[in-house]
């Protein structure tokens, strides 16, 4: 049956994101608020099975092409207005892929490319990658319908779409909790790939379900579909790490102990994923005697080497984590030396479990020694890393320091992360370091990382208290024009400091702005 995309008209006015005024740098940075899989220790503990797209590479015409996408925008003629700019453009797969990455957070300007691009040159036509691309950011604000055309029309244009392709598809579906949908589309994959579903997809679907805490729906595919996809270790550890993640560690042993009986047996990441749901009981429960935690943790440590198991780094630094919330600097310590000693080399997460330690229970000190020789090991510090040094300096009111870490962090090249960014922002403008606010605004601008809405909050309220209303205003106003709304509380506390400063005049002005919004 012939099919085609639905006609343009309805493409760019079907779903309307909102758009704000925001610089180019931060849309092609930043990523939307969208639901994702939690994990609390940040640590790689199972494989990412997550089919991968093309990133960011250098590439100056689609800087140019998304910028006047963006900067140009019309939200009812997606291409009308820069038409003008894009002629003579020569379209090639890798310009297209390059401005998709770079519209990823645009997705009505997005698919406006798209659909322009493919029409522009005689004998392109759009590959695969490109069409996974488009189908990501449709999924990631559920255009599920227009992701869905994008796949017929890949069907009758003979560019075939993959696993990969269904792959992207259900785990949107899956993240917008649009299960059942998530498992037919799994099941119309072969009719359109026009191979058998293999082993790897179905433990993608598995290990996204339950990633996305859907553990007993995926137990449940698991048992109905034995017939067809052999059980094997793989699909035992992904359907273990589901059940710790739903804090069931009861479902998580039962099956262990049904795969051990089956006679599959357990390797390191399976120990691992086990591990993790032991310790993670400290993170959900702080409450919980952390002793006890421990001491469990230890006795799998133990078991995994009566298997002839080695514990890795990994192992090393979930119990690491522990320890960390436990504020037990010394076994900390004492378990970063042990794994040397076997000639594990600590990742960037197991220092920074050491270092949150250290800097949790005031040995400051200790914890430079350890960011130095993670430095001179070659291991890469990250803005988690510094965040616990920052944490420390802002409860201490110790500026000097905290400036100091902030310039190392570049000599470093290690770029800050918004919430990094927000946390130094609060803590200089608390301590009236105006000057060192500003200097850090600007770079986070620079480098695209914010600001966000809580950034705005921050400086704001630091403006307030040194009773800088008329630059507070102007903030305020770039705020409103980026696309966020101020808290209440901002909104009052400035009014009330506009009358008291003879500046009212400012304050019409301002409310003539959130009318209009």
């Amino acid at each position: 049956m012939a099919f085609r995309l639905v006609p343009r008209c309805f493409l760019f006015t079907s779903f309307a994101p909102k758009f704000s005024k925001r610089s180019f740098s931060s849309y092609v940075s930043s990523d939307s608020n969208e639901h994702s899989p939690a994990n609390e220790l940040q640590l790689e503990f199972t494989e990412d099975l997550t089919p991968s797209l093309p990133s960011l590479k250098t590439s100056n015409d689609a800087n140019m092409v998304a910028k006047l996408l963006i900067e140009h925008h019309d939200p009812y003629h997606v291409m009308k207005s820069a038409l003008l700019h894009l002629n003579g453009i020569r379209i090639s797969s890798e310009l297209v892929q390059q401005t998709l990455v770079r519209l990823k957070n645009v997705p009505k300007i997005a698919l406006g490319f798209f659909v322009w691009a493919k029409e522009q040159q005689p004998g392109y036509r759009h590959d695969v990658v490109a069409y996974d691309m488009l189908i990501d950011i449709m999924g990631k604000v559920q255009e599920f319908d227009v992701a869905w055309q994008l796949i017929l029309e890949m069907d009758q244009l003979g560019v075939k779409p993959t696993s990969k392709t269904f792959g992207i598809l259900f785990r949107r579906l899956i993240a917008a909790g649009l299960t059942r949908q998530a498992i037919r589309a799994f099941d119309d994959m072969e009719r359109f790939i026009e191979t058998e579903t293999g082993r790897e997809d179905f433990v993608y679907l598995l290990d996204t379900l339950c990633k996305y805490g859907y553990a007993k729906l995926a137990t449940e595919i698991f048992n109905q579909r034995q017939f067809r996809f052999e059980p094997d270790t793989q699909m035992y550890t992904v359907l273990i790490s589901g059940w710790c993640k739903m804090n069931r560690p009861e479902m998580a042993e039962k099956f262990f102990r049904e795969m051990v009986d089956h006679g599959l047996e357990p390797n390191v990441v399976t120990y691992n994923v086990l591990l993790n749901g032991i310790c993670r009981r400290s993170v959900l429960h702080p409450g919980t005697r952390f002793e006890g935690i421990l001491q469990k943790a230890e006795n799998l440590l133990d078991e995994m080497q009566k298997r002839g198991i080695e514990p890795d780094v990994t192992s090393y630094s979930i119990v690491l984590h522990v320890y960390s919330r436990a504020h037990k600097p010394d076994l900390s310590l004492d378990k970063l030396s042990s794994m040397k000693e076997k000639g594990i080399c600590p990742t960037v997460a197991t220092y920074t479990s050491v270092i949150k330690c250290l800097c949790s229970c005031g040995r400051l000190e200790d914890a430079e020694e350890i960011l130095n020789e993670m430095v001179a090991n070659g291991v890469s510090p990250s803005p988690t890393t510094f965040d616990c040094f920052f944490k420390e300096f802002r409860a201490r009111k110790h500026a000097d320091n905290a400036f100091k870490l902030y310039k190392k962090m570049e000599d470093l090249s290690c770029t800050p992360s918004l919430y990094t960014y927000n946390t130094l922002i609060g803590a200089f403008s608390r301590l009236n370091k105006m000057e060192i606010v500003r200097e850090i605004w600007n770079d986070m601008k620079e480098n695209g990382a914010g600001p966000d809405s809580d950034s705005y909050t921050l400086l704001i309220h630091g403006l307030y208290e040194k009773q800088k209303w008329g630059e507070a205003c102007e903030f305020v106003v770039e705020m409103i024009e980026s696309g966020f709304h101020p808290q209440k509380i901002t909104l009052e506390t400035l009014y009330k400091g506009l009358i008291r400063a003879d500046m009212l005049t400012s304050w019409r002005r301002l409310k003539k702005k959130l009318e209009a919004v």
